[in-house]
């Protein structure tokens, strides 16, 4: 009878180091799992219920764009040899692109439609009277729309916004900001009763927040459920403001850049909206066809 054959020592090391590696790994993931659960993980992309487009890294509340096209007209915005027209036109293409994912949180009613039928689908049976046309179900949007540009940079934001909700009223805010970055009201266009179901605060730029902020308390208020703030760029600072005071309100933006100055201006940024929307200061017409670089007084920033 042969003795039992004696395992080879190498072997079971092998099997032995293979397993711890396979252990180590586990915990890894573990451990990796574990940090991405914590409150002081890094934020990730929240569920959006928007186009893959758009991404949520400050909570489902906040979109931040992320469209390559917003990109590409973002740059042409900021730019300071953008004229003061091609800064209108490029707001305006901004605040469409923009404005078409903020209402995708609007609801809609079915109401009753008629549709004309084709010429080369009828039978004759029609006697041309509007006897022949089809009924069908369309859609229209439940909520009463509101549209409250604060001024005066908002204003370049109002008709791309008609031109998605035409039905929207149009409420008028004026505010400017003191030396110590307050808010003042100059103008207020609120009806005394509120109507509105839905309302989308215009400004180009939220800097330290404290105006829309101011804004967004007001419209409360009045009596707004739905309140949405749609800006083209806001400071990381300001965002996160914004959220701490009024964490219910949606806020869709097309950047957000990372620091403020100390005069409280969104660095990159764009500038000075208002200036750059309706050209203050204005070039000498003499200057006009001379470049930029070549001028007495252009509209660089710092000036």
């Amino acid at each position: 009878r042969l003795p039992p054959s004696q395992p080879d020592t190498s072997e079971v090391s092998s099997k032995r180091k293979t397993n711890q590696i396979m252990a180590e790994e586990e915990k890894k993931c573990d451990d990796a799992a574990a940090a991405a659960a914590s409150d002081d993980a890094p934020l990730r992309p929240s569920p959006a219920k928007v186009q893959p487009s758009f991404t949520a890294p400050y909570g489902p509340n906040v979109h931040v764009s992320a469209h390559p096209v917003v990109s590409h007209k973002l740059s042409v915005l900021r730019s300071s040899s953008t004229s003061p027209s091609s800064f209108r036109a490029v707001l305006r293409e901004i605040t469409f692109h923009l404005g078409y994912e903020a209402t995708a949180t609007l609801t809609t009613r079915e109401v009753p439609i008629t549709v004309p039928p084709a010429k080369k689908c009828r039978t004759g049976a029609g006697d041309g009277d509007g006897n022949d046309h089809v009924e069908a179900t369309g859609h229209k949007i439940k909520e009463r729309v509101a549209l409250i540009p604060i001024m005066r940079s908002g204003l370049g934001m109002v008709d791309p916004m008609l031109e998605l909700v035409n039905d929207a009223a149009v409420h008028h805010v004026g505010m400017y900001r003191t030396k110590s970055l307050m808010p003042v009201q100059y103008y207020n266009r609120l009806p005394r009763e509120c109507e509105v179901d839905a309302a989308y605060v215009l400004d180009p730029l939220i800097a330290t927040s404290n105006t829309v902020m101011s804004v967004v308390g007001m419209l409360k208020k009045w009596g707004v459920a739905q309140i949405h703030v749609l800006s083209v760029i806001a400071s990381r600072d300001g965002l996160s403001e914004l959220l701490r005071h009024h964490p219910d309100v949606r806020v869709t933006v097309g950047c957000v850049d990372g620091s403020l100055s100390e005069d409280g201006d969104v660095l990159p940024g764009l500038g000075d909206a208002g200036d750059r929307l309706y050209g203050t200061p204005t070039i000498d017409d003499e200057e006009e066809l001379v470049h930029p670089s070549k001028r007495k007084r252009t509209m660089s920033v710092g000036e």
